[in-house]
Parts: C-alpha cells; sequence; structure tokens
C-alpha cells in the first residue's frame, strides 16, 4: 500500500484514533533527530530573530500552517 492509499483513509479515523496511529508512527521512526544540525540555544534564537526581521522587511511573506500543509501534500 501507498501512502496515498492510506492517508485519505486514515484521515477519516476520529482525532483520537489519528493521534495514537500518529504517535505509534513517529516512535518507529529510529532516532528521528539523528540526521538533523543540532543548533544552540543562542544560533536558533538568532535565527527566529533573523526570520523575524525578513518578515517585518517584506522580504518573505509568511503562510498559515493550513496554507504550509496543503503545498507539502501537493
Amino acid at each position: 500500500m501507498s501512502i496515498d492509499q492510506i492517508a485519505p483513509e486514515a484521515l477519516k479515523l476520529p482525532a483520537r484514533d489519528r493521534a495514537l496511529l500518529a504517535a505509534s508512527l513517529w516512535e518507529s521512526i529510529d532516532d528521528p533527530y539523528a540526521a538533523s544540525i543540532h543548533v544552540s540555544d543562542d544560533e536558533a534564537v538568532a535565527l527566529a530573530i533573523a526570520r523575524e526581521e525578513e518578515i517585518d522587511s517584506g522580504l518573505v511573506s509568511p503562510i498559515s500552517h493550513s496554507d504550509l500543509m496543503l503545498r507539502l501534500r501537493q
């Protein structure tokens, strides 16, 4: 089965069942952070400030969570 077959069916589940399924899937991934780049708190704050300045200056436009999820599904 592909994710294109599973996802629509999973989304029909009640919220509690979807949450349990999501947790189960997440826990099945071996060390999900192993490949991520770790940054210090100071670096994370600096990045957040830089992103805020980009938004405030109009360099980038923020999008809503629902728009992000829609774009990711496409």
